[in-house]
């Protein structure tokens, strides 16, 4: 016979053993894995760039367990960003420019991660200005930020000493510009001063930064009731300054067909001494196009002395796929939180970043601006001081000019339209001697205007 007290006891065992496994299966019903795509590193990227990507992944999904990251290799321009929209292509999580999100947002192509933003620890620091890039027209937020930069004048220190330049004291007016790329030019046999010219919208981004700087203004107005001001005296000042360069003095080298990627690699390859570029390239010159940073020097635009000269500023925003479901969501902001937004506002995150980027020979300390507010931004950069790697001393034309500039918003209405619609007169000032620059602008802005007032 069997014992009571041994059957008793064999019951309680089971029934704890099924009990635990019930646990065991309702916790793993419970810790479903989400996984998301992220936009990762431009086509292209060094071996240490894309390992130190790697290793971002790898510590964000140690923290978070039940979300796996896959990468995917992103770079956004105008066409390319478009068709895949529209084919519903584009990774979970995606980069856009400030002059995409709103409008991207206002016409439902971005997830709505409001309520997850709002619940982040440093929602109240954001520098307000930066966020509403980031804002609907109905105050939903459909992006953060990535990174602020304003334009830059970079430029090859040892091209400059070889033309019998100063490297340390580069051009301050647009003459001195001149001057120097031709000199440049004539003593080394490099382009003196190159300009984006591809169709991509960077020609006519680029045109628009040389505008601002002499106080030109490429649109009145906000919506699609603003007016298109493309063929303004100072853009056919900038455009005439870009033909005689191209034809008189011959200081712009031969290929006119360069967008953002490529002039980051002639510039880097040594064949460029003079180009515009947001103050953050440095990152890319790294890690895509692997620079010599003893050659690397970067100074402020030169601004015209007028009241309305100003310095373009933009920068990245980060948002969400719109068919994106709530684990995805939720999973994605954790992701931008971790990999974008903290190492600027959390002290151990911050060195954390540093020390990884520096393993992998990485950037630490390249100019930007604040995404937050200026004394959490002073703050980061003491918590970064020990690992900051970037050739300080040659930035400081920059760091110690720009916020003595006016930094200017990109135009408001139909931004990539509005660049687009320059795209072709710079092509054709580079590539035409006998180009017509006042009738190029004036097709530009009646291009630009169609864009602007059907919304485009």
């Amino acid at each position: 016979m069997k014992s009571t007290r041994m059957t008793a006891l064999l019951a309680v065992i089971v029934t704890s053993l099924l009990a635990v496994f019930a646990s065991s299966v309702s916790s793993a019903a419970t810790t479903k894995t989400t996984t998301i795509s992220v936009a990762s590193l431009i086509p292209g990227s060094t071996p240490e760039a894309i390992a130190q990507f790697s290793n971002q992944v790898k510590a964000f999904q140690k923290a978070n367990p039940s979300i796996k990251v896959k990468p995917v290799e992103y770079q956004w321009t105008g066409p390319t960003f478009a068709a895949k929209l529209a084919a519903g292509t584009l990774p979970t999580v995606f980069e856009v420019p400030f002059t995409d999100a709103r409008t991207l947002g206002d016409n439902g192509q971005l997830a709505d991660l409001t309520a997850e933003v709002k619940k982040l620890p440093y929602y109240s620091k954001y520098n307000k200005a930066v966020l509403a890039e980031g804002t609907t027209s109905k105050g939903k937020i459909i992006a953060l930020p990535k990174g602020a930069y304003a334009m830059a004048l970079h430029y090859n220190r040892k091209l400059f000493t070889d033309a019998g330049l100063n490297p340390n004291k580069p051009p301050t007016t647009w003459a001195q510009v001149r001057a120097y790329a031709k000199q440049i030019t004539q003593k080394t046999g490099k382009a003196g001063y190159a300009e984006m010219g591809k169709a991509d919208n960077s020609a006519g981004w680029i045109f628009t930064t040389l505008v601002y700087s002499l106080g030109g203004r490429m649109e009145t107005g906000r919506g699609t009731s603003a007016k298109a001001t493309l063929n303004n005296p100072k853009a056919v000042t900038a455009l005439n300054m870009l033909k005689n360069m191209r034809w008189t003095d011959n200081s712009m080298g031969s290929n006119f067909d360069m967008g953002w990627s490529d002039i980051n690699q002639a510039f880097a390859a040594g064949n460029v001494g003079m180009y515009l570029n947001g103050s953050d390239v440095y990152t890319n010159l790294v890690s895509a196009s692997n620079i010599d940073p003893s050659v690397y020097g970067l100074a402020t635009i030169p601004l015209a002395k007028n009241t309305t000269a100003g310095v373009l500023g933009g920068g990245t925003m980060v948002s969400v796929r719109p068919d994106a479901n709530s684990a995805a969501r939720s999973a994605a902001v954790k992701w931008i939180d971790f990999f974008y937004e903290r190492p600027l506002v959390d002290k151990a995150q911050a060195i954390r970043n540093a020390k990884t980027l520096v393993a992998s020979k990485q950037p630490v300390g390249v100019p930007a601006l604040p995404l937050f507010n200026r004394a959490q931004y002073d703050l980061a950069n003491t918590w970064i001081k020990p690992y900051i790697n970037v050739p300080q001393a040659q930035m400081k034309p920059f760091t110690t000019g720009i916020y003595n500039q006016t930094v200017v918003p990109e135009p408001a209405a139909s931004t990539q339209s509005v660049y687009h619609s320059l795209d072709a007169a710079i092509q054709a000032v580079l590539t035409d001697k006998n180009a017509n620059v006042q009738q190029l602008l004036d097709q530009a802005n009646a291009t630009a205007q169609s864009a602007i007032s059907q919304g485009k």
